[in-house]
């Protein structure tokens, strides 16, 4: 019938219209906040717990290395989750992984941080700090990854989220394998402000303009060189200094003081023997 026809015109000119219009505010807002992105550490601000303790489990699971050493990481993630960043335990790990990394190849890293996302980081990313992420994407600011994480684990992460990108620790690559050296320094505490100051120049951001979101002391230097610090699953340390500077503070660790209190009843021998089942539990042929 003409009627008909002449119906399904007028929809599809709507539906187009539609499209054009979306497109140019998309296009508006990339203008209007050309100079303004947003940069979030990974560790317990993205997600519960230690990315680079999931990246060790998944090694173990591929028999690189002993269950002594398992044991090592997982204790560290313990009183990461607890306690919060420690630098003593953050050089450990590094210089552990730099170890068991030599003569391992860039594309088996980069699988297995396919495998790392897939299997232990997606379900463990926090639904509020996702949508902060999602909403400075939505009125057209970049998003940007800043951890210690290794760059290879950090950039699936941010491709997975739909992020602009990420800055993340380099290790030294010859002929396609890992040397078990560090491309300048592991990027944790100041070292991101630097690397952040760096991403800034090149993509002529102004600072002033843009926000930054950590849970530790360590990034303070991060937070104080963006007019927007936000601080979320916080410290002691960091809920202090956001206190006292008025940031906004989010916690997203709901029964958090339940699980603490419940652990702190516990033995620190049971609190390890639990920690190494749930590493046994992992064991599998090497893939």
């Amino acid at each position: 019938m003409p009627e008909e026809k002449n119906a399904d015109v007028v929809a599809d000119a709507l539906v187009q219209q539609d499209a054009v219009q979306r497109d140019a505010a998309i296009k508006d807002n990339a203008r209007k906040y050309a100079g303004e992105a947003a940069f979030f550490d990974v560790d317990n601000t993205l997600m519960k717990g230690a990315s680079l303790f999931h990246v060790a489990r998944k090694m173990y699971e591929r028999k690189a290395f002993t269950l002594s050493q398992a044991a090592g990481f997982a204790w560290k993630q313990f009183k990461f989750v607890m306690r919060g960043e420690n630098m003593e335990d953050v050089h450990s790990v590094r210089d552990s992984a730099l170890t068991l990394a030599a003569g391992i190849t860039v594309d088996d890293i980069k699988a297995l941080g396919e495998e790392v996302y897939d299997e232990m980081i997606e379900s463990r990313i926090w639904p509020g700090t996702k949508a902060l992420a999602e909403q400075h994407l939505r009125v057209g600011r970049k998003v940007w990854l800043v951890t210690a994480t290794p760059i290879e684990v950090a950039t699936v992460i941010s491709t997975r989220l739909g992020l602009t990108g990420a800055l993340g620790t380099v290790g030294e690559v010859h002929e396609g394998m890992y040397t078990g050296k560090l491309v300048g320094d592991i990027l944790h505490g100041p070292a991101k402000a630097i690397a952040v100051q760096l991403v800034a120049d090149r993509e002529g951001l102004d600072l002033e303009h843009c926000w930054a979101y950590s849970d530790s002391a360590n990034d303070i230097p991060l937070l104080t060189m963006v007019g927007h610090p936000v601080v979320i699953n916080p410290d002691a340390k960091l809920r202090r200094h956001a206190r006292e500077n008025n940031w906004p503070v989010y916690d997203f660790r709901s029964g958090r003081r339940a699980a603490t209190l419940g652990l702190k009843a516990a033995t620190v021998g049971g609190a390890v023997y639990g920690l190494w089942r749930g590493f046994s539990k992992f064991r599998g042929p090497r893939l």
